[in-house]
């Protein structure tokens, strides 16, 4: 669980990262074609074995391709971390794919609850 942060702790990239990195999100992720690659436990997780705890957009004042966003993610055997990826048309695809595919399996499993 993320712990409590102001609207001002959590305005940029590099504060929100940090806030997360004292939560315990310690983990580097990056997607790869295998799902979402861990790089520090050299393991890769499927869809299912993940779970999107909270996400934080950044927004360039005027350039689209300052716009990001920041995955806090929790996988099933308690590795807590992030991904960062671009959003809208400078999106990374492999990344995009595979948070699509980790938010319809949630939205899946709360429908059945």
């Amino acid at each position: 669980m993320i712990t409590n942060a102001t609207t001002e702790d959590m305005k940029t990239l590099a504060s929100c990262h940090n806030k997360l990195l004292m939560d315990g999100y310690t983990e580097n992720f990056q997607a790869s074609e295998a799902g979402l690659h861990s790089t520090g436990r050299n393991r890769d997780y499927k869809p299912e074995e993940v779970r999107i705890v909270n996400f934080f957009r950044f927004e360039g004042a005027s350039d689209p391709a300052d716009n990001s966003i920041l995955y806090a993610i929790e996988t099933n055997d308690g590795v807590k971390g992030t991904i960062t990826d671009a959003y809208g048309p400078y999106a990374d695809p492999l990344t995009d794919k595979f948070i699509k595919q980790v938010e319809d399996i949630g939205k899946k499993t709360r429908k059945n609850h």
